[in-house]
């Protein structure tokens, strides 16, 4: 496992220039591209900018439609280099342009023109009518796109799928086949123009997420306000945002009361609760009152921000499925355009007749073209990485998605994964005559002026039983024992089994056997007697049984837990969660060493917060980080952010990545199939050009949709809904 960078870019032949200035990455620029029909176009625009002198290195994503150039080149070469080899080209800013697809792209316009123009070229072949002129315009028309991207990847030495339709239409018309050359490069043209027209949902699924951010922000200046964009305001601004409105920065609000609805960050369809100091994210939607926001961070490296551009690496990257597509068309196409060849020669020189054989060739020619293939995998890479997001789930790339799919073992913390990470009280067992709420409000007034989770959890108890707290005075700390003060004229002390056994001279029976239940036990006691004992525990989740449960279904075999906690605690949460195989008492490298163990058995991923859990994590073949949203580090440590802290998402990130790697075998299998049966009955004639064509690009654009399934919402994606929880009852915690 390693962090979310950018894709390795591919460099070029070292000069003098590029050898003696050092890299920066302030000289890395990303940018949208336009028009590309393949990943072979996608390699014909690589090569194209990678000539240029001042480029070090550059990786086009067919998938995401993205180009990433490393080198102190301009954006106007860059721009040059891309419209010369056929393409379009825009600064990258995060957002798409909300254009009709038509003033995008050019194509759709000629694709548009050119069907006419061969319908009407058909109708004249029917009545005896001047065909050819019209079967020549709409080649032309429809064509035009495709033999420009052919010149320039000829120029670079590309033999991509606009070169094997450029030959086999010249070659149609070369023989007096204008109507199957016509259809031939229109049936092209309306198969790109719709695949592109699917690819841009995909596509946009990462954009769409920086739309929901608003480019200007009410900022306050006292009691004034004054609207600024968004990209002007610095961190410690105030801004106001009213019901209705979205935030465009990450903040903590400074006052007022809201429900905020933040799925498009954590996943979550029900709106959080948030008061003064709550964290808040840009592109969340104020649902009902007005907040004044105090920013945190400007808008360019907000949470929305920083999420949208690692998905948008993670698209561009490649899976071990997709790599082994490309090198798989990297000898099938040069073999069949081979055979082609020798099927256009031999058959000839023996006395064949060279039309028909030349047809049957450039019928063969057109089955090289490894359109549907190529894409099979990139398009389902995007739009499971875009649909995960979607869902609240970061997955870094294609090779996580992939690993993710394989997982077999589930390795957990306990603390902060499976449970709140918060102690809460669980049981009170007051001695003699002390009343249940008298020995809680008793203990919280010693425990006021402390800082310690476990005395917090006891005030906060008592605050929400609305216990009046008698005065306490003359509070002193017990370092790594506990506290004492004097309350109400009594002086009390509260601690653990340390302080119990320094003021009482042995152990209590009944603190033991609390702490056998799994429970952190604070006594409460006066001189030499212990008045009260108070059960704490960190509870499970409570949708952590039911995530269990969804894992298992999922087809994960093994699942367990890994902590630093004693043995009674970590079994104790074990059992309420489902967990049979508990390792307690690990250190950060105990965790490793289990990890390490766990991985003789299969593909492991490790759940954790990213930092405490960091040697695990890395060493994990899939770490997976909870609650990431708004963590820098969970972010950039881990293959699996959870944006949220919902443990349920997990089990729909796992089951969504074995979907998408179904997507991509089928979509590979059926590739290949056509691919297979089309070669075999070609050099036959019983394959037509426009037979090629259509077959081609209909399973190109069947493939796209095929994949584009991995966008939508499913039922299943629903949060699980909260698990009852038993009453506590002396003695236990739920």
């Amino acid at each position: 496992m390693s962090p979310v960078e950018l894709p390795m870019l591919p460099t070029a032949a070292p000069d003098a220039a590029s050898t003696a200035a050092p890299r920066t990455d302030d000289e890395r620029s990303r940018y949208l591209i336009d028009g590309m029909d393949c990943a072979a176009c996608a390699a014909t625009l690589q090569k194209a900018v990678l000539a240029l002198p001042d480029v070090r290195g550059a990786v086009v994503s067919f998938g995401a439609g993205t180009l990433v150039v490393d080198g102190p080149v301009t954006a106007a070469a860059v721009r040059s280099a891309t419209v010369a080899a056929g393409y379009r080209v825009r600064d990258e800013s995060g957002r798409r342009e909300a254009l009709p697809f038509w003033r995008r792209d050019a194509r759709a316009l000629s694709t548009t023109v050119s069907v006419p123009l061969l319908l009407l070229g058909v109708l004249f072949t029917l009545t005896g009518g001047p065909d050819a002129v019209l079967y020549l315009a709409s080649m032309v028309v429809g064509g035009w796109p495709a033999g420009r991207a052919a010149i320039a990847a000829l120029r670079t030495g590309s033999l991509d799928m606009n070169v094997l339709m450029a030959l086999a239409a010249i070659g149609g018309v070369g023989i007096g086949a204008y109507g199957e050359g016509a259809w031939v490069l229109v049936l092209f043209a309306v198969g790109t123009t719709l695949e592109t027209l699917a690819l841009e949902r995909s596509r946009r699924s990462v954009s769409d997420l920086m739309d929901l951010a608003p480019t200007e922000v009410r900022v306050l200046a006292g009691d004034v306000e004054r609207t600024l964009p968004a990209a002007e305001v610095q961190t410690g601004m105030r801004f106001v945002v009213r019901p209705g409105e979205r935030l465009a920065l990450d903040g903590t609000v400074h006052s007022g009361t809201s429900a905020v609805d933040q799925s498009p960050i954590t996943g979550e369809s029900i709106p959080v609760d948030v008061g003064p100091g709550d964290d808040v994210f840009a592109g969340a939607l104020n649902a009902e009152g007005a907040l004044v926001v105090t920013a945190t961070r400007p808008a360019a490296q907000s949470t929305l921000s920083r999420v949208a551009a690692m998905v948008q690496d993670a698209q561009a990257s490649k899976a071990p499925a997709e790599r082994f597509v490309d090198r798989f068309a990297r000898i099938y196409t040069p073999a069949v355009v081979l055979a082609a060849s020798v099927l256009a020669v031999v058959p000839t020189a023996f006395g064949g007749d060279f039309d028909t054989w030349l047809y049957r060739a450039l019928a063969l020619l057109i089955v090289a073209c490894p359109c549907s293939l190529v894409i099979s995998v990139p398009v389902a890479v995007v739009s499971a990485v875009g649909g995960a997001a979607r869902r609240g789930v970061l997955i870094t790339g294609g090779q996580a998605l992939e690993d993710l799919a394989d997982v077999t073992t589930l390795a957990l913390d306990k603390t902060g994964t499976l449970t709140d990470g918060r102690p809460a009280l669980a049981a009170v067992r007051p001695f003699g005559t002390l009343a249940h709420g008298d020995a809680l409000a008793l203990v919280a007034a010693v425990e006021a002026g402390s800082e310690h989770p476990l005395a917090r959890a006891l005030v906060q108890a008592a605050g929400e039983q609305r216990l009046a707290l008698p005065e306490a005075r003359d509070f002193s700390a017990l370092p790594g024992r506990g506290a004492r003060a004097t309350v109400a004229g009594r002086d009390l002390w509260a601690g653990g089994p340390r302080l119990v056994a320094d003021m009482t001279g042995g152990e209590h029976a009944d603190l033991s056997g609390l702490q056998a239940g799994g429970q952190t036990v604070i006594a409460l006691g006066e001189g030499d007697r212990v008045l009260a004992l108070f059960a704490l525990a960190d509870r499970p989740r409570p949708e952590a049984a039911a995530a269990i449960a969804a894992l298992r279904a999922a087809g994960i075999r093994r699942v367990t837990m890994l902590t630093g906690d004693a043995g009674p605690v970590a079994t104790a949460i074990a059992a309420q969660v489902g967990i049979t195989d508990v390792r307690h008492g690990l250190l950060p490298e105990d965790k490793l060493a289990a990890i390490r163990a766990l991985q003789q058995d299969g593909r492991v991923a490790m759940v954790g917060d990213g930092v405490n859990d960091a040697p695990a994590l890395a060493a994990a073949d899939v770490g997976v980080a909870m609650g990431a949203a708004g963590s820098d580090i969970a972010l950039q440590s881990s293959d699996v952010a959870l944006m949220s802290d919902r443990l349920d998402r997990l089990a729909v990130a796992v089951t969504e990545a074995r979907r998408a790697r179904r997507i991509m075998r089928a979509n590979v299998i059926a590739s290949l199939a056509l691919k297979g049966v089309l070669v075999v009955l070609a050099p036959f004639g019983l394959v037509t050009l426009v037979v090629a064509v259509a077959a081609d690009m209909g399973t190109s654009l069947l493939v796209t949709l095929n994949a584009m399934r991995l966008l939508g919402r499913r039922p299943d994606d629903a949060p699980t809904a909260a698990l009852p929880v038993a009453p506590c009852h002396e003695g236990c915690c739920t």
